[in-house]
């Protein structure tokens, strides 16, 4: 059965990106009843803290050296949580941006599955070399500003670029983005952004 996996990032059930991926999901679930989706709320998903054993075990494997115990266990975690990603035919992600970047969640969720020889590979005489296969991906990213129009009061999105290329890093190229915005602010343009990504997600349910 293919499987669709959501990535859910928001804390807040009725957030806007939260609210965005109902919409997409929803017609995705009605023009492919024969797929799996997979929903991981990295908010209640144990995820290990990048730290101590984990860390050394990603410098182990660089290095080539065996793991101990401490560490073998750790980087399972890493193989299971990337396990979950590789075996998705498609990936939705959905998340509000935070102070310009992502949530630390979704993050420590990258940090954790970017491991050598996991989800990349390192040539010393050629470089990186991503080991994941492609897969198409939609990130719904929801932000109080505008930045779609370029009314974002000077702030910058670094959330759309991180995310383009940590995905681009790991082999996962075929990524499109729905921006909800402004999510603050007066009521009209936030309806009106709001209906104009709900009407795009559901119509790229169908097709997705």
């Amino acid at each position: 059965m293919p499987k669709l996996l959501h990535l859910s990032c928001s804390p807040r059930a009725d957030s806007e990106s939260s609210a965005g991926a109902r919409i997409f999901l929803d017609g995705f679930r009605q023009a492919h009843p024969d797929w799996d989706i997979d929903v991981m709320d990295l908010w209640r998903e144990r995820m290990p803290e990048f730290v101590g054993p984990i860390v050394e075990a990603k410098y182990a494997r660089m290095k080539g050296q065996a793991f101990n115990d401490p560490q073998r266990d750790s980087f399972a975690e890493a193989e299971r949580m990337a396990l979950r990603f590789s075996l998705a035919d498609r990936v939705l992600i959905s998340t509000p941006m935070w102070n310009f970047g992502i949530p630390y969640k979704l993050k420590q969720w990258f940090d954790v599955i970017i491991q050598p020889g996991l989800t990349f590979r390192f040539d010393p005489a050629q470089g990186y070399f991503p080991l994941l296969k492609d897969r198409p991906t939609l990130v719904i990213l929801a932000s109080g500003g505008d930045f779609s129009t370029g009314m974002n009061r000077g702030r910058i999105d670094m959330a759309t670029p991180y995310l383009r290329e940590a995905l681009r890093f790991i082999g996962v190229s075929s990524v499109s983005f729905v921006p909800i915005g402004p999510t603050a602010g007066p009521t009209e343009p936030i309806r009106t952004a709001r209906d104009s990504a709900h009407h795009r997600l559901a119509d790229l349910a169908k097709r997705f």
